[in-house]
């Protein structure tokens, strides 16, 4: 028989509660009316976000740190750039509130956290771009809901300089096991960038980088006139896994996943589809093999050819073994799919154009930090893109990663 009841822990958790409705309304059981008078709305709407005023400072730096970084189990780092819709040109001055649970998976406030707030908890914060775009947040890392079955997770609102409202974005921990239960539930949408958070460990301190692309899968967002062949996935989204078959390359024989045993670090997967030029497509082989001898684990380069055209498996499997025989490749993959819109191997989900001449997609730890289409292989594309390699290394690279289910 419970005798007495602490009224401050009662109190804190009827405001969980209440901050769980509230986070289960905003990013999925949004009902039809609600969607309908969210239809012009940048973003869709967001329940919660306007708390990110309540307390907001007069001046807000490009680095925040909560209470959990002091307080907390487990410290995290989460820090990046926030890009234009492009994914390449760095914005500033954009304002990115966070809120999320504390160790207790429950919105906890603490007698700093303003009123009209409390419903956030205490672990909240904000950051503003710098002039190249950089932010960084010093949290702890939050705990999944006590009584539910939802993951791991952080909340953003973000408002950009010229955007009236603003819009939210939700991060998830792919080491979560409760987060692909959730995905396979409710899909992934992948709002400002990658929803993923992908941690490594520097000693007790747990660091995820995830840029922020703003406009990225928002609806009602502004078009940007970002005018570009449309071919691939966008930059900020991550690499989806295929399973393409080898002909030549380490893997010769298999139909290893690129992203699956290569993510780790930087991959470029060089497509081309239903225009080849072979003597360009060799040189390019050829300047892959460079860059991933020089770069050595740093760098996996991959070609994959999807022309639908004549498509005899025996045939192209031949003619891509003699290709790397006759360049000694050793360290480039040369792989095929019968076309890129091809279910079995999954190849439709990169959303290659086969009419374009090639598609450069380019990823770390991965999740798209480049694109580039109808390249020549002339010297200044070569070093485009080795500049991007350069620009987008990962000073965590040498870190650990968690070990996954």
């Amino acid at each position: 028989m419970i005798k007495y009841v602490n009224k401050s822990v009662l109190f804190v958790i009827v405001l969980s509660l209440l901050s769980f409705t509230s986070c289960n309304s905003q990013t999925k059981d949004v009902n039809k009316e609600s969607e309908k008078s969210n239809q012009a709305t940048i973003g869709g709407g967001c329940e919660g976000c306007e708390l990110m005023y309540v307390g907001i400072p007069d001046n807000i730096l490009s680095e925040s740190t909560s209470d959990g970084w002091i307080d907390g189990k487990q410290k995290l780092i989460i820090t990046g750039k926030v890009y234009q819709l492009d994914g390449k040109t760095p914005a500033s001055n954009v304002i990115i509130y966070y809120w999320h649970t504390d160790d207790n998976g429950l919105y906890s406030p603490n007698s700093k956290t303003p009123d009209k707030a409390k419903e956030h908890g205490h672990l909240r914060g904000w950051v503003k771009s710098d002039k190249d775009g950089n932010y960084k947040i010093n949290t702890s890392r939050p705990a999944a809901y006590p009584t539910q079955d939802i993951p791991q997770h952080i909340h953003l609102s973000i408002k950009e300089p010229d955007i009236n409202n603003e819009y939210f974005a939700d991060l998830y921990f792919d080491d979560d096991p409760l987060y692909f239960k959730h995905k396979k539930k409710y899909g992934k949408f992948d709002r400002a960038g990658t929803e993923i958070l992908r941690v490594v460990f520097d000693g007790n301190i747990q660091i995820a980088e995830h840029n922020i692309i703003l406009g990225l899968n928002i609806p009602n967002y502004p078009s940007r006139n970002f005018s570009e062949i449309k071919s691939g996935l966008n930059i900020g989204e991550d690499q989806p896994s295929f399973i393409p078959f080898h002909a030549f390359g380490p893997d010769k024989g298999t139909r290893a996943c690129p992203v699956c045993k290569y993510g780790r670090y930087h991959g470029i997967i060089y497509f081309v589809g239903n225009n080849p030029d072979w003597t360009e497509i060799k040189e390019w082989l050829k300047f892959l093999e460079d860059e991933s001898i020089s770069r050595k684990e740093y760098l996996k380069a991959y070609f994959v050819y999807g022309n639908s055209n004549n498509y005899d498996k025996y045939q192209r499997q031949s003619d891509l073994e003699k290709i790397g025989k006759e360049l000694r490749l050793e360290k480039i993959a040369l792989t095929f799919v019968p076309s890129f819109s091809d279910t079995e191997s999954e190849a439709f989900l990169n959303k290659i154009n086969p009419d374009v001449e090639n598609t450069f997609v380019i990823y770390r730890h991965r999740t798209i930090v480049d694109k580039l289409i109808n390249l020549k292989p002339t010297e200044d594309n070569f070093k485009k893109i080795a500049e991007v390699l350069n620009r987008t290394k990962s000073e965590y690279f040498d870190l650990p990663e968690p070990k996954h289910e």
